[in-house]
């Protein structure tokens, strides 16, 4: 889906050159309650492509995610990625609804100038590897970094290493964008993940995915069985998107039922 707006430069002295028109295309997640918001423009660069990750109650580190939380309280968190915004809301309400709140949030920051995420706030890199992290700690990282992110990125999503524990062998990890409550998280996790890590890095035993206190993210999600990918004809070029399942084993990364 296409939305089209002019933004009218602002008064005072400012070039008729100045406006400008934003294209704003939508596309489907696996979550039915996440979308992905493509300005065709940059959002948010960082070096190691990380996104940025925001709820209401954080603090006010991105004017973007703030717009955004202003614009409706049924937005619970959102996602800065490289070129698109993924936005998540509540069950209490309809993507008929919140849309166009979320089209005019975005319109208003690029029409601002502001930057996404204040320079201050930038968060580190979670892949970037230490002199003190172990041989298995950083090639974690590294598969993270290079074979998983992109995929988990392409559906509007992002996941960050936390931890390795070398007693139990289990790695954390914290989903963010369209990942946080999706019902085949679990499953993305499990299946592929989970197997890729434990297939190139013996030491590796299992994979869990925490919250920001330590908890469970995938507790009281709704059954994942028969959860597939829908295609949105907006969305590329006529051809059905592949599932995240499907580019885990076109990128050669093994994964299982």
């Amino acid at each position: 889906m296409f939305m089209r707006a002019f933004l009218r430069a602002p008064p005072r002295g400012l070039l008729q050159s100045a406006r400008r028109t934003l294209f704003i295309q939508t596309g489907t997640t696996p979550n039915p309650q996440s979308l992905k918001f493509l300005p065709g423009r940059l959002v948010y660069e960082t070096e190691d492509e990380r996104g940025f990750s925001s709820t209401p109650s954080d603090p006010p580190h991105s004017p973007l995610a703030t717009r955004l939380f202003t614009a409706s309280k049924d937005i619970t968190s959102c996602y800065l990625g490289y070129d698109f915004v993924t936005v998540n809301i509540s069950t209490e309400t309809t993507w008929e609804e919140t849309k166009p709140t979320v089209f005019s949030a975005i319109m208003d920051h690029y029409a601002s100038g502001d930057a996404a995420v204040l320079e201050e706030s930038e968060v580190v890199s979670d892949t970037e590897i230490f002199d003190d992290d172990s041989e298995v700690v950083a090639m974690i990282k590294e598969l993270l970094e290079v074979r998983i992110r992109p995929a988990v990125q392409e559906d509007g999503g992002d996941i960050k290493y936390v931890d390795f524990s070398e007693d139990s062998g289990m790695v954390s990890v914290r989903l963010e964008g369209s990942c946080v409550g999706c019902p085949s998280s679990s499953v993305t996790l499990k299946s592929g993940v989970e197997n890729m890590l434990m297939h190139y890095i013996p030491e590796v035993k299992g994979v869990e995915a925490v919250d920001e206190e330590g908890s469970n993210q995938l507790q009281n999600l709704p059954g994942e069985d028969g959860i597939t990918e829908e295609w949105n004809p907006d969305d590329d070029d006529g051809k059905p998107k592949m599932t995240y399942e499907e580019r885990l084993k076109a990128a050669g990364i093994p994964f299982s039922d």
